[in-house]
């Protein structure tokens, strides 16, 4: 229970890719497999891989191009850098139980915004078709801002757009990691390993059906 003067939460912020949408390494999974990779390949240039990792955090903070990381990224795993973002996230839909259980928030009040690590938007935009700008209050995108989760800055200006406290915000991320630095400014957080489970861990912290 939030400590500010012990009501429910009045503000929910998400996570975009692998909570409004399908899990990211499904599709990722299913990107490695059309190109002739190992089903990991990708996630390993990313993360493990320094070069990799440095690419996309620097995507992530929007100091290089979507182009830009497609060409640079595509000679790490040995394929054509047509697209190659687009290519990767093909397999990514909709998650309409959480897509659903946001806007019976909003509906019932609690302020609703997006704070995502973002990956640009052109040639490929992820982002389209969702309505972010006109579905969710504020819309906070990594690339924007010069900072990325877990980098505690980019909470605080969510925070602000918000125009809550922490302690009045509820936070759900896919990754454990993205959510230490939410608990440290005093949200509740939520880890969104499976939709059903999220929305039911909302309603109780939010105090409101949502289905």
């Amino acid at each position: 229970m939030p400590s500010h003067t012990g009501d429910r939460p009045r503000g929910l912020l998400l996570d975009f890719g692998g909570v409004l949408t399908t899990p990211i390494a499904d599709a990722t999974e299913a990107f490695c497999l059309r190109e002739g990779l190992a089903p990991d390949a990708f996630l390993n240039v990313i993360s493990t891989d320094p070069v990799g990792r440095e690419l996309y955090t620097s995507l992530e903070r929007g100091l290089i191009s979507q182009a830009e990381w497609n060409a640079r990224t595509a000679p790490l795993l040995s394929v054509d850098a047509t697209d190659l973002l687009g290519r990767v996230l093909a397999g990514l839909r909709p998650e309409p139980t959480l897509i659903d259980a946001a806007q019976a928030a909003h509906r019932a009040g609690v302020r609703v915004g997006i704070l995502s690590n973002s990956l640009g938007s052109t040639p490929y935009d992820p982002y389209a078709g969702y309505e972010l700008d006109t579905r969710y209050d504020p819309v906070v995108l990594s690339g924007h801002h010069g900072t990325r989760k877990p980098e505690p800055p980019i909470y605080a200006t969510a925070l602000g757009l918000m125009g809550l406290p922490a302690d009045a915000c509820v936070f759900v991320d896919d990754s454990a990691r993205n959510l230490a630095p939410a608990r440290d400014l005093g949200m509740a957080v939520v880890l969104d390993a499976d939709p059903s489970d999220t929305v039911t861990r909302l309603e109780e912290l939010l105090g409101l059906p949502l289905r």
